[in-house]
């Protein structure tokens, strides 16, 4: 999905955020919605810019090849700048427990009561708030970006995690 709003000109952001169709797994409705909010919201709003490279703006394409996440970033005329691998063993548990998490959350949603959904929501934004931190942390003096940022790519990374 690409998007651009004109009104926005600022050098540090990303204009164009991409997944790896061949690193996605199979999702249920609820992940997909998740990645579409995720990829619309991050375009909307974001602070991104390799460390020591503001002539942006920036495209990003995730993927994940083997055990590790890359991160390809590129001017927004697709010239390659830097490719990024991550381990993605720092962010296994918190990944796995997010969706076990989530998954009793979308299940709530449909049949508990209002209070088990509200507790269960706030363990799933507690758990995206430590993934987006972990996220934050593995990316510092590689990628400048804001919390908000941060936590929409990990809302991505769970997608391209995520193996049905």
């Amino acid at each position: 999905m690409t998007r651009e709003r004109s009104s926005d000109k600022r050098s540090d952001r990303l204009i164009a955020v991409t997944l790896d169709e061949n690193s996605i797994g199979r999702s249920n409705r609820d992940v997909e919605h998740e990645r579409a909010i995720a990829i619309y919201d991050l375009l909307e709003d974001n602070i991104f810019a390799p460390e020591g490279d503001q002539e942006g703006p920036f495209a990003l394409h995730l993927s994940i090849t083997g055990s590790r996440l890359m991160f390809d970033i590129r001017r927004a005329d697709g010239t390659a700048i830097i490719a990024h691998l991550l381990s993605l063993t720092p962010l296994r548990r918190i990944v796995k427990d997010y969706y076990t998490v989530c998954d009793s959350y979308y299940e709530a949603i449909r049949t508990a009561t209002p209070d088990r959904i509200e507790a269960l929501d706030i363990g799933r934004r507690a758990l995206h708030d430590e993934g987006s931190q972990i996220l934050t942390e593995r990316l510092k003096r590689k990628v400048r970006l804001d919390f908000d940022t941060a936590r929409r790519l990990f809302t991505l990374i769970c997608v391209l995690h995520w193996k049905g």
